[in-house]
């Protein structure tokens, strides 16, 4: 994304913090909630509408048009916080219609995950997703189906929403729903992202690892503690059992790996005598 989406993005963020916050507190969290939603179901209308994403995004049209025009078409579908998001949005110079689409999704899961944490679910929803991403990476079967291209993306949240039904919180549901109909990564690491995304929310960084066997509590607090010492952060650790480490751990925080495995040292080794 380019310095000007970014802006674009910030100037967005903001608006919508506003009118989110002009809401009364005992609204607040069902606003958010609902805000998050729509915005989901803005992007849809303009994923849909070539020509309507291209007009709202069109850095020559003045951004009164531009607003007037988001306005016209979202007045009466959309909440009052919504739709001040949606006019700020389109009031901004996005350096492409995606940026904007994109930038949308991204407020419209803060949203959702400011309304998971008003209620203190956010780790529960965190949890959840990675937990979600787990699954779908261990059944080739269900990963398929979901990131079938050819498949509609109605059918791929139907299946989706039979698997999650009653078993996890409203907010898991409705984003990972998101994410299946638009995906653009492998669906395990669509819901991996939107669990980091719940953790950053409160400054925490998420470490994935890999163990050869599985850590009691007491060795996942000890990782955790000396991983949040390192990163000057409070760090969530989520653990995959994966016997053919043969031993030891691998740990990703974001982009840095740390291979302490044995299949990992092995691997070192072949390269060095190439």
């Amino acid at each position: 994304m380019y310095a000007a989406s970014r802006e674009a993005l910030t100037q967005t963020r903001s608006a919508l913090e506003s009118a989110l916050a002009g809401v009364s507190a005992g609204a607040a969290t069902a606003a958010a909630a609902q805000t998050g939603a729509e915005l989901f179901t803005a992007v849809e209308v303009l994923d849909g509408q070539r020509t309507l994403r291209a007009a709202l995004a069109d850095p020559s049209a003045p951004a009164a048009v531009r607003e007037a025009l988001a306005e016209q078409v979202f007045s009466a579908k959309v909440s009052a916080e919504t739709l001040a998001t949606l006019k700020a949005a389109a009031g901004q110079d996005w350096s492409s219609s995606a940026d904007l689409r994109n930038s949308l999704v991204l407020l419209g899961r803060e949203s959702l995950l400011r309304a998971a944490d008003d209620q203190n679910q956010l780790d529960t929803v965190e949890d959840e997703l990675f937990r979600l991403g787990r699954i779908v990476a261990g059944n080739s079967e269900l990963e398929q189906a979901l990131s079938d291209r050819a498949r509609p993306s109605s059918a791929k949240r139907e299946l989706l929403s039979k698997l999650l039904y009653g078993k996890v919180t409203a907010v898991t549901e409705a984003l990972s729903n998101q994410a299946v109909g638009r995906l653009n990564t492998a669906p395990a690491d669509a819901f991996n992202e939107l669990s980091e995304l719940a953790a950053a929310r409160r400054d925490k960084a998420v470490a994935h690892v890999r163990s050869a066997s599985a850590l009691s509590d007491a060795q996942v607090e000890r990782l955790s503690a000396t991983l949040s010492r390192t990163y000057g952060k409070p760090v969530t650790v989520h653990v995959e059992v994966d016997p053919e480490l043969l031993s030891g751990l691998v740990v990703r925080v974001g982009d840095e790996v740390i291979d302490g495995s044995a299949a990992g040292r092995l691997a070192s080794l072949r390269k060095t005598l190439k």
